[in-house]
């Protein structure tokens, strides 16, 4: 009888084991492949959703025959990602991403140098005076609505920056979160922008508009559906996932202030100390040239080419003949980052 117990503990115990050793194994092993190995491969973290970042680094691997394994995180969880792995580094390369993310991981000293070819052919603010990323997309911010919400309240789609604090907004918007979010933060500077770089002017603004706040989403795109639903009246949002929804089918109305709005530069970059780094340069090149950024308007992926020897979607720079985008200086967003996200939860996140 003893010698049954003791089979069965040990049954259970090594039963016990091999689902610890399961569990342990994939949370080692975050980088799900799905298939055997390419001959060479990269690992990247990719700030762009994974239905954008797929099809772009599929299209990579079928032209170099080089396999990308990576995972999607938000602006905000990636930064602080490499951060903590600064000095170990479990990828090659940072893919995707406004630029604000990227000047603020080069201030960390989370990158190392590298200049693609097609960087001598792109605009200045599409680049780091150092090589520390290049440009590889623009994305402008919109205003997006529920066009019914629009005619029940026999409202226009707003045009200025003072329409969204409308009271029949009040707890309708859906943007966000800047502890998280690239869009958010590009949202908060383009309101600083606005207002002259007046740091109180821009922060009072955001306290009045918190009022009308129904939630702040963990991702750029997290209030698109809630929006496109009429769940919520509307949000600002990157325009590439404004597009997205509208495509989808959604009953939504994009617009722009009148006083201007910002546009984050998507990078990409290389991590100090990859582990493949030949790999990782050439996924450099190829995703700053017009190799990948062609692939884009026919993925029906809506970000505006960096590389101006591509041509924009025409419906795409269409609905852009309206906006008038103003430039957030890379560098002092950078710099301000972490010190206006913070003075943003003080203030207005916390406020509500």
């Amino acid at each position: 009888m003893e010698s049954r117990v003791t089979a069965s503990k040990c049954a259970d115990t090594r039963s016990k084991i091999d689902r610890r050793s399961v569990i342990l194994g994939a949370l080692a092993a975050p980088f799900v492949v799905g298939r055997a190995q390419a001959a060479e491969s990269l690992k990247a973290y990719s700030i762009w959703p994974e239905n954008y970042a797929r099809p772009m680094l599929e299209g990579f691997e079928k032209s170099t025959g080089i396999h990308v394994n990576f995972i999607r995180f938000s602006s905000g969880e990636a930064l602080a990602r490499l951060l903590a792995e600064k000095g170990n580094p479990q990828v090659d390369v940072l893919f995707g991403g406004p630029v604000e993310t990227f000047t603020a991981g080069e201030e960390q000293g989370i990158f190392e140098p590298y200049t693609p070819p097609s960087a001598a052919e792109l605009p200045k603010r599409f680049k780091s005076a150092q090589g520390m990323w290049t440009a590889i997309a623009d994305d402008p911010l919109v205003f997006m609505t529920n066009t019914r919400f629009l005619q029940e309240h026999n409202l226009q789609p707003p045009a200025s920056w003072d329409d969204l604090l409308n009271p029949a907004y009040k707890g309708m918007l859906q943007m966000a979160d800047a502890r998280t979010s690239g869009t958010a933060v590009t949202r908060i500077f383009s309101i600083l922008q606005v207002n002259n770089r007046n740091e109180d002017a821009g922060f009072a603004y955001m306290k009045k508009l918190r009022q009308n706040i129904q939630a702040y989403t963990k991702s750029g795109g997290g209030g698109t559906v809630p929006v496109g639903l009429g769940q919520a009246a509307g949000g600002i949002f990157f325009i590439v996932d404004a597009l997205f929804t509208k495509q989808k089918g959604y009953d939504v109305q994009i617009s722009f202030p009148k006083e201007g709005i910002g546009s984050a530069a998507e990078c990409i970059g290389l991590v100090k100390g990859n582990k493949n780094g030949a790999a990782a340069r050439k996924l450099i090149d190829w995703a700053a040239s017009p190799d990948m950024q062609s692939l884009l308007a026919p993925a029906k992926i809506n970000f505006l080419p960096a590389h101006p020897k591509v041509a924009p979607d025409p419906d795409l720079a269409a609905i852009l003949k309206q906006a008038k985008i103003i430039e957030i200086y890379d560098r002092w967003a950078g710099d301000n980052r972490k010190r206006i996200i913070d003075r943003w939860v003080a203030e207005v996140l916390n406020a509500g």
